[in-house]
């Protein structure tokens, strides 16, 4: 995060003085004292012009200490730092942690324990409440956007009001004919609105601001008495706590003096308050560095236009310093893609291309099984980055599992799956005998009488039966009914499993886990093999996430250990950083994939749902001129969707913006390659107009 750990000595700065073109030099000499933008396209040399005004500062201004952050995940952690300077017991979270907290302000709401609905001054009948799950994913989608555009709560809810007011007082005339031509068909009941309808669904946005605002004020209350923080709540605590302590902030304006910020398109209003605190309304003294073209995130709330409008100054690099030789392959369908993809990283490896200069790109990494198991078999070793979540991946399932099965064998899902692996591999008959009733039931269950069963059910039939594979395991009821070969494979993992228990209130938690994993899981292919190594390399980062838990909660048991890892599992908000281990090829998101460079790149499965995802709006959206546009129609409504969103969808063209910024981040995936980028896509075009076919667009360009 400091300048002189992330900015080389007297070498690399005579290197860059050397390979500078005339623009770069001109950036890194330019006045310092003043907001200066360096812009340019992907690939022109803006971090490096940027890494040479660095270093310039450094030898001018030998007695200040800049700020240097290559990413806005960089100035998260500065904002984390500046707080616990202060005192404050901060803990930097992720999106997935902030997801559980919001769940939490949002329990009583969902259990209906509001006064104000047994006051009738709410009503539960609003957007998106009749599926909680929905609406929690929905809600928290929005408090994340307005935190990043630091909105607090009480405006929020001003301005939800007062576009309510404004918007319903002089209605846009729904009958429209290019708002009629714009709206699907099945769509056009929503505009076929009178005042009495208007007015009711007016009442229900104006509960569903409230609501909300409610649960965003709660959340931000949990955030401050809990000390866990995501990026974006940091940055505006640490800028609230110097705008409340200006000699503080002072302070660390003549401490650092400059601060220098790649990546600048990426910050959010949150980060600009936390640097306006610091240097000033005018940020007198910041670089910014960025292309205002390349937002391709839609997680978090930015606007490139106002950041770079803080410079007073800017230079616009032109040189392209990464040309590729472009390639197109529409393939028959997904696996005739990934077979191809995988032979074509086959031979860039096998003609010299060390293999981390290698990247897969897709707009997700959520559903990519096919493609890496594509490269697998070629013997191809692959690591996914960006957002797949290792806690859903099988190789890292089948070691949860045999974590389970030591805290909790009657965790069956679990259990089947250990006992079905390659470790154990008991065939389907013998887990049918496993799961089945011993002769004499009655002996095994009346001498456990006296202990209460693990699981209760709510009917007469016994609740121990309910559990019969869990015992059948541990105590070896059914061992006589099984083939020699598979009793003696249930008999050693029985012996594994007593012995992984003594282990597991002896050893710290690592080296149990370890032990377990070594002696109960099968290696996967070959050693040495690209299977084995994936596999290993999956090991290691989940046995990472685990190990930062067990850190952060020093308390914690294997019961919490495994609570925290189904709590990631069902998230669809978790991710993977990226991963610098060398002998991988990367397969990464775009995101995961910002800032990087490699020497080949393969933009794969470009056809509308993979490479543009599709546009789904969310269950309400939030306009700081409109307020609230909730998505259903909820209650004695004749039409499933609001004619507010209707009419907002056409006049902001939401999904032309939304599909603008996705073929943005479909010519960014692409400028990550210096010699050369395969752009590929299985199955015929789609002939339609509801999301843009990239790869159809490139072939037809002159």
């Amino acid at each position: 995060m400091r300048l002189q750990t992330t900015i080389g000595g007297a070498a690399l700065r005579k290197l860059i003085l050397v390979e500078l073109s005339a623009e770069q030099r001109e950036a890194a000499e330019r006045p310092h004292d003043e907001c200066f933008a360096i812009l340019g396209a992907s690939g022109s040399g803006k971090s490096t012009a940027l890494a040479e005004r660095a270093a310039t500062l450094r030898a001018r201004f030998s007695e200040s200490d800049p700020l240097f952050f290559s990413s806005q995940s960089d100035l998260d952690e500065f904002a984390v730092a500046l707080l616990r300077s202060h005192g404050k017991d901060v803990t930097l979270v992720d999106d997935v942690d902030a997801a559980l907290l919001f769940a939490e302000a949002c329990a009583p709401l969902f259990a209906l324990e509001w006064n104000e609905f047994s006051a009738e001054q709410l009503d539960p009948e609003v957007p998106g409440l009749r599926s909680p799950e929905r609406f929690l994913r929905s809600a928290f989608r929005l408090i994340r956007r307005l935190r990043d555009a630091d909105v607090a709560p009480a405006f929020f809810l001003s301005r939800a009001l007062t576009g309510a007011t404004e918007f319903y007082a002089r209605p846009p005339n729904f009958a429209d004919p290019n708002l009629l031509s714009a709206t699907k068909h099945c769509y056009h009941d929503s505009l076929a609105v009178e005042r009495e309808e208007l007015s009711r669904q007016r009442r229900r946005e104006i509960d569903l601001a409230k609501i909300l605002a409610k649960l965003f004020e709660r959340y931000v209350e949990l955030v401050e008495s809990s000390g866990r923080m995501t990026g974006r709540d940091a940055a505006i605590a640490a800028a609230q706590l110097l705008e409340r302590n200006r000699d503080d902030a002072a302070t660390l304006r003549a401490r650092h003096r400059f601060a220098l910020i790649d990546d600048a398109q990426e910050l959010t209003k949150s980060h600009l308050r936390l640097l306006g605190a610091i240097f000033g309304d005018r940020l007198h003294g910041v670089t910014l560095c960025g292309d205002p073209s390349s937002v391709v995130t839609p997680a978090r709330m930015t606007n490139s236009k106002e950041t770079f409008a803080f410079a007073t100054a800017s230079i616009e690099l032109h040189a392209v310093f990464r040309s590729p030789a472009m390639q197109f392959e529409r393939l028959g369908g997904p696996r005739d893609e990934a077979a191809l993809i995988a032979a074509r990283v086959a031979d860039w490896i096998a003609a010299g291309t060390a293999p981390e200069r290698i990247a897969v790109i897709f707009r997700s990494v959520r559903n990519v099984e096919l493609y890496e198991e594509a490269l697998l078999e070629r013997n191809v070793p692959v690591l996914l980055s960006g957002d797949s979540n290792v806690f859903t991946d099988r190789r890292a399932l089948d070691a949860l599992a045999l974590l389970w099965n030591v805290h909790d064998p009657f965790a069956h899902e679990w259990m089947l799956r250990t006992l079905g692996n390659r470790a154990i591999g008991l065939s389907d008959a013998s887990l049918v005998v496993l799961c089945s009733e011993p002769p004499d039931p009655q002996r095994a269950l009346f001498a456990f009488d006296h202990e209460p069963a693990p699981t209760v059910r709510a009917t007469r039939w016994n609740p121990k039966r309910d559990l019969r594979l869990g015992w059948n395991v541990i105590r070896g009821d059914r061992d006589e009914a099984l083939s020699d070969d598979a009793a003696g494979r249930v008999q050693r993992f029985r012996q594994l499993r007593e012995r992984w228990l003594a282990a597991m209130h002896e050893l710290p938690f690592e080296r149990f886990v370890r032990m377990v994993w070594s002696e109960g899981l099968a290696r996967d292919g070959e050693p040495d093999s690209a299977r084995s190594r994936a596999q290993q390399a999956i090991l290691r980062r989940l046995l990472q996430r685990l190990n930062v838990f067990v850190a952060q909660n020093r308390e914690a048991t294997i019961a919490d250990v495994l609570a925290y890892a189904r709590q990631r599992m069902e998230s669809d908000l978790e991710t993977c950083q990226f991963d610098e281990t060398e002998g991988f090829v990367h397969t990464l998101n775009v995101e995961a994939a910002r800032g990087r460079e490699f020497e080949h790149v393969v933009v794969a499965n470009v056809r509308p749902g993979g490479f543009p995802r599709w546009y789904s709006p969310d269950a309400f959206l939030f306009s700081p001129r409109l307020g609230m546009i909730p998505k259903d129609n909820v209650g004695d409504a004749r039409a499933a969707r609001t004619a507010k969103f209707s009419y907002y969808l056409y006049r902001s063209r939401a999904a032309q913006q939304y599909y603008d910024r996705e073929r943005r981040a479909f010519q960014y995936a692409g400028g990550r390659a210096r010699k050369s980028v395969l752009i590929t896509a299985g199955g015929p075009p789609i002939r339609s107009n509801a999301a843009p076919e990239f790869l159809e667009e490139l072939r037809k360009r002159p």
